[in-house]
């Protein structure tokens, strides 16, 4: 498939809706970034795809694209049902003005955001974004990248949607990953004993070039 559609751009046709409808979104992740980039953006008004499963490059490009296509509807109630596929390459100010608009985002498509946008949204965000599906989001939790999303905030806020999310931080309390560290080997420990062994005389020669300077 990807060896097709690279021949069709290469013959110099153009990534139209009708091409986009023939690709459509069984194979719309192997366009690469070139051929992305040749997609006129109002060509995503008549073509049906969902990107969701594509690498972020892809996203982002599409998403961007389908911004502009759609401008014109951006006032319109039906403006949310067509961006809504490109999600996941939108940026957090793009998901902050949409959560004003009561759009009912559900959970399953909050979890397909990008991982940096999700991150950046506010308690109060993410329920302007669910609007009614708000309850569902306790049955996402557990699962990644909402259980880090949660984790991120703080309990007390979380506690005001009352749909029972625990696992936010505690008030005068920051969530520490702790890193892993390897067991040093014995050339190290020689290398730490050493440093440690000097570091009496390295002090005292840093003061006494303090003090003479």
């Amino acid at each position: 498939a990807s060896a097709i559609i690279k021949r069709y751009v290469d013959l110099g046709n153009a990534l139209n809706a009708t091409a986009l409808n023939a690709i459509g979104t069984k194979y719309v992740c192997l366009l690469n970034a070139t051929e992305l980039n040749m997609i006129d953006p109002s060509s995503l008004k008549l073509a049906s795809l969902n990107p969701s499963a594509c690498s972020q490059l892809t996203k982002d490009i599409l998403y961007a694209k389908a911004k502009r296509a759609f401008s014109d509807q951006h006032n319109s109630p039906t403006y949310y049902k067509l961006i809504e596929p490109y999600l996941g390459g939108a940026p957090g100010v793009d998901l902050r003005a949409l959560s004003k608009d009561n759009v009912n985002m559900q959970v399953s498509t909050l979890a397909k955001l990008r991982r940096d946008s999700l991150m950046s949204l506010t308690v109060a965000e993410v329920q302007g974004l669910l609007g009614m599906n708000l309850g569902d989001l306790e049955k996402w939790q557990n699962k990644s990248p909402i259980r880090e999303w949660v984790q991120m905030q703080k309990q007390s806020e979380l506690d005001k949607l009352h749909v029972g999310l625990t696992g936010g931080t505690q008030e005068g309390y920051m969530n520490i990953v702790t890193p892993k560290y390897e067991s040093p080997s014995s050339a190290s420990l020689g290398t730490v004993a050493k440093t440690l062994h000097l570091l009496p005389a390295l002090l005292i020669s840093f003061l006494m070039m303090s003090v003479l300077s």
